[in-house]
């Protein structure tokens, strides 16, 4: 039996929305994407040699400052 696919889907706008006020440092909306990856983000850790929750914490901070630094863009789709 396939296993159900939990990751939730928002709409493109609301997440355009919550990156944009993630770039502006707003603590709810990047707890939220971060909530929103979260699946993804403990999957990718096992694959890193680090204990889980420094794996994790690690992926956290890279995602998150990556976003800050601007690079995503809104052109083509993407956010900026």
């Amino acid at each position: 039996m396939e296993k159900k696919d939990d990751t939730e889907i928002i709409p493109d706008g609301e997440f355009l929305e919550l990156v944009r006020a993630a770039k502006k440092k707003d603590p709810d909306a990047m707890l939220r994407l971060i909530q929103l990856y979260k699946e993804d983000i403990v999957k990718l850790s096992k694959f890193i040699h680090l204990p889980q929750e420094d794996a994790v914490s690690q992926i956290v901070l890279e995602f998150l400052e990556c976003i800050l630094r601007n690079e995503v863009s809104e052109n083509n789709g993407n956010i900026d």
